[in-house]
């Protein structure tokens, strides 16, 4: 990547080395089967691999890669991963890479649908305590992923509050359009910040206030001091003379050191500021950071999905009478498209376009629900199952509604991140898209809190309230959720191992308090 390359992006992207292609399944093929937790943990698990371990990527494009990934639509942690890859060993690779990672969990996910269309109205208690260890295990470990995030994240006083703000915001409210704006303002603010853009006013306004007190004082002083000196002396208004002459030269001196020391733009290099007579640091982006393609052809890509979404969108509101198929794709296509802050987000929006259609009955969706927490990979594999499942409650093929399920929800992230990687290639190197994607950054992580919170509401499912219920209503559920949230903090357990623990204390439970008590 770091050897200058003058084909045309396209065929460079269309590379069919192939050691990139086994690049690219030795050092992804596990991680579609154990990557659980969803996307906080999966974050941090791409950190640990692909900045720490491989070295694929540094710490500053990871950092600059999850602002990105966080701020448009789609699955955050799946289009992370996109990324690293696309930026390591090119597209076809990518695109493989990404089947490896969302595969294994999708077709777990299909299974489960063709096995919840054959059950009855209720389950066994027994799965019911399963899914809620599952769930309860999940929470700590989405929650101890937020820390560790934010402790990355947090870089200043400034960021920490952004953090806190933006959990906050987003405990309070949901809706589609409110976390792109809670991230966009958190970006406007951090520009503001670190440009000093409110330094300048308020300094004026202070030194005006205390160059008004300095001259009055000033005056007063003088005038005291002249009438002293005319008592004494008759040539006491030369020397007042004198005297002002001096100050003024002196004032004026201290004006010209003033307009020859510049302020800093950013906090940053307020830290590394040169001294008088240095040359101020180049900022570069090494060639191996940086993507193959032009901002021509990234914004290109942008422009063609905008067209399909229009085409999409206008079949799905004018055709009447359409196919079940088709209008399952566009729902799917609709989600993908507006779907900001990633897993969290999506399970109330298909709920939405899938249940409020009456496609899925609630108790399915709710049991899909629980499950998803326990698989791995990508959240968005939930339109696998809801997919598979709508199509066989109408009669139709389960596998052609997973997979145009599957398309519908996955493509819109994919294919507008990977012309925002040709546009960021551009811009990424200028102070104020850093600046911004700091607070972006911040305000991401803090939402993150918001899927602990909205999980731990209703992570508890039994026979009584199939709906889900607050795993606080239990304190065995609240153990269970610290025994996770520990277990990885000081022990180093992995996801998969607290995952497994979580069900084997929900089965314990069963055991203990339903068959036990006879309840």
């Amino acid at each position: 990547m770091g050897i200058a390359d003058k084909r045309w992006w396209p065929l460079k992207a269309l590379d069919l080395a192939p050691r990139r292609f086994w690049n690219t399944v030795k050092e992804n093929w596990y991680l579609g089967f154990t990557a659980f937790g969803g996307p906080p943990v999966h974050f941090k698990i791409f950190r640990d691999k692909f900045v720490t371990k491989l070295e694929w990527i540094d710490e500053q494009v990871y950092q600059e890669l999850f602002s990105v990934c966080q701020a448009f639509s789609g699955p955050g942690s799946t289009k992370m991963h996109y990324c690293v890859n696309l930026i390591h060993d090119g597209f076809l690779p990518a695109v493989l890479g990404f089947l490896i990672w969302s595969l294994p969990g999708a077709l777990g996910m299909f299974g489960l649908a063709i096995g919840v269309s054959n059950i009855g109205e209720s389950l066994p208690r027994i799965v019911y305590a399963l899914l809620s260890g599952l769930n309860a295990a999940t929470v700590g470990i989405i929650a101890l992923a937020a820390v560790q995030l934010a402790q990355k994240a947090i870089t200043d006083k400034l960021t920490r509050l952004l953090v806190f703000l933006g959990a906050a915001a987003g405990l309070l409210y949901n809706a589609l359009w409110y976390f792109p704006l809670l991230m966009l303002a958190a970006g406007i603010i951090t520009v503001v910040y670190d440009f000093r853009w409110l330094h300048g006013p308020v300094r004026m306004l202070q030194f005006r206030r205390k160059k008004t007190r300095s001259v009055e004082a000033a005056e007063a002083a003088e005038g005291q001091q002249g009438e002293n000196d005319l008592e004494m002396s008759p040539q006491g208004g030369e020397a007042l003379q004198t005297t002002s002459s001096s100050k003024a030269g002196n004032d004026n001196d201290n004006n010209n050191t003033n307009t020859r020391q510049r302020l800093p733009v950013t906090n940053q290099e307020a830290a590394t500021t040169p001294n008088a007579g240095e040359e101020a640091e180049i900022h570069t982006v090494p060639p191996e950071r940086r993507l193959n393609m032009s901002w021509k052809a990234g914004l290109s890509i942008i422009i063609l999905f905008l067209v399909s979404f229009t085409i999409v969108m206008v079949i799905r509101g004018v055709l009447p009478n359409k196919p079940l198929l088709y209008s399952l794709f566009a729902n799917m296509y609709l989600a993908g498209t507006v779907i900001f802050g990633g897993g969290p987000v999506v399970i109330p929006l298909l709920r939405e376009y899938v249940v409020a259609e009456g496609w899925v009955s609630p108790r399915d969706f709710l049991i899909g629900l629980a499950l998803i927490q326990g698989f791995p990979g990508p959240n968005f594999n939930f339109a696998v199952y809801l997919g598979a499942l709508a199509a066989i409650n109408f009669g139709h093929s389960a596998a052609a509604g997973a997979v145009l399920a599957y398309i519908g929800i996955f493509a819109p992230g994919l294919v507008t991140v990977h012309g925002t990687m040709g546009v960021w290639g551009a811009i990424r190197s200028r102070h104020g898209v850093k600046s911004a994607l700091r607070g972006v950054n911040a305000a991401a992580v803090g939402l993150i809190y918001t899927a602990v919170y909205r999980l731990w509401q209703i992570g508890w499912i039994d026979g009584g309230f199939q709906r889900g219920t607050s795993l606080a209503n239990d304190p065995w559920w609240v153990v269970v959720t610290t025994t996770s949230y520990v277990g990885g903090c000081w022990f180093g357990a992995s996801p998969p191992v607290a995952c497994l623990m979580g069900a084997v204390l929900g089965l314990v439970r069963y055991g203990v308090v339903v068959k036990g008590q006879g309840l």
